[in-house]
């Protein structure tokens, strides 16, 4: 039997693998399969060797020669049909395997070097109707689990949408990506793009506190003189923090700003409520008191207290809401 040396000559060149270190390969494999279509060897016992010829392609099966002790003497050739059969099946499946895992390390390394980045894909139908598949390019199809998943939202079948990558590994079928559309840091990633300050790092958004398709609060501070940090993530007309929304789904986004004095930050996090004052009430707890206009306390606090909750969570504080009338009191 023959091997095809040009064929692993365009695997060396195209998959960047050693036609010797393929060869070297197909020998053990071919080895291996031979031994498993006979009888059970003694491990102790001499073993036989395969060897492919470098020129020619040609494989040869060298079985040992023994003396009466059982030890080896030499070694003969040995030529079989099903030797042969044997050989072509284990070297097509080592030269296929080869080309595999070559593809999966080329695919793997590419994605996992954008792991904590985000990614445009195009949402695919698959078999579990729980599980979404984004296709990410010719080469990769992501999931997006439940998990990961914006609740009530839908995802159909050839929307376009930006993802977030939060692990890539080596599955049982090859390279596979995991993607998010609640993580916080997909927002962190889109104002990105879309804030020509954050891409630099003349603003920097220093907290996020989010609740996917429902609202996101993220907190700015600028790292240069003369810059708006808020106002260059709103943009002019509010059109960067709307670019924003829409890739969220309409998802509410308050832009707040961040300062080092924890009752100022509360007063900032309580956004869009008015917040007439706001004072330290335990520096050990982080617990801060803010007072808001009475008829601004159901916006403070929230539908369902979201609003204070996504405050609280910025901010790490622990928050007291109370109206302007309780000091009266």
């Amino acid at each position: 039997m023959k091997i095809d040396l040009s064929v692993l000559k365009t695997v060396e060149r195209e998959r960047e693998i050693s036609s010797d270190a393929l060869i070297h390969i197909i020998e053990q494999a071919i080895l291996q399969a031979h031994v498993r279509s006979g009888e059970k060897p003694d491990p102790s016992a001499p073993q036989p060797r395969v060897e492919v010829n470098r020129s020619t392609g040609e494989v040869t099966l060298y079985e040992p020669e023994l003396d009466e002790d059982g030890n080896r003497i030499g070694e003969s050739i040995a030529t079989t049909d099903d030797f042969s059969r044997i050989a072509a099946s284990a070297a097509k499946q080592v030269i296929f395997q080869a080309l595999r895992e070559k593809s999966d390390e080329t695919v793997l390394g590419a994605y996992k070097d954008r792991e904590g980045d985000i990614i445009a894909g195009i949402v695919q139908q698959g078999t579990n109707p729980r599980m979404v598949h984004v296709k990410l390019g010719d080469d990769m199809e992501a999931l997006l689990p439940p998990e990961e998943q914006v609740p009530g939202a839908e995802y159909k079948h050839g929307q376009r949408m930006r993802v977030y990558i939060t692990k890539v590994e080596r599955g049982q079928r090859g390279p596979q990506v995991t993607v998010s559309r609640t993580h916080p840091s997909l927002v962190r990633r889109l104002f990105a793009l879309e804030v020509p300050e954050i891409a630099s790092g003349a603003v920097e958004i220093v907290a996020i506190a989010r609740e996917a398709g429902h609202r996101t609060k993220i907190a700015v501070r600028a790292t240069q003189p003369g810059i708006n940090a808020k106002g260059a993530c709103i943009g002019e007309l509010g059109a960067r923090v709307r670019a924003v929304q829409a890739e969220l789904g309409e998802e509410k986004v308050d832009i707040v700003d961040y300062s080092e004095d924890l009752p100022s930050f509360v007063a900032s996090a309580l956004s869009p409520a008015r917040v007439s004052d706001a004072f330290m009430l335990d520096e050990k707890t982080r617990a801060v008191r803010a007072l808001v206009p009475d008829f601004q306390l159901s916006l403070a606090i929230g539908r369902e207290g979201q609003n204070a909750r996504l405050a609280a969570k910025l901010t790490g504080a622990k928050i007291d809401i109370q109206p302007d009338s309780v000091m009266d009191e």
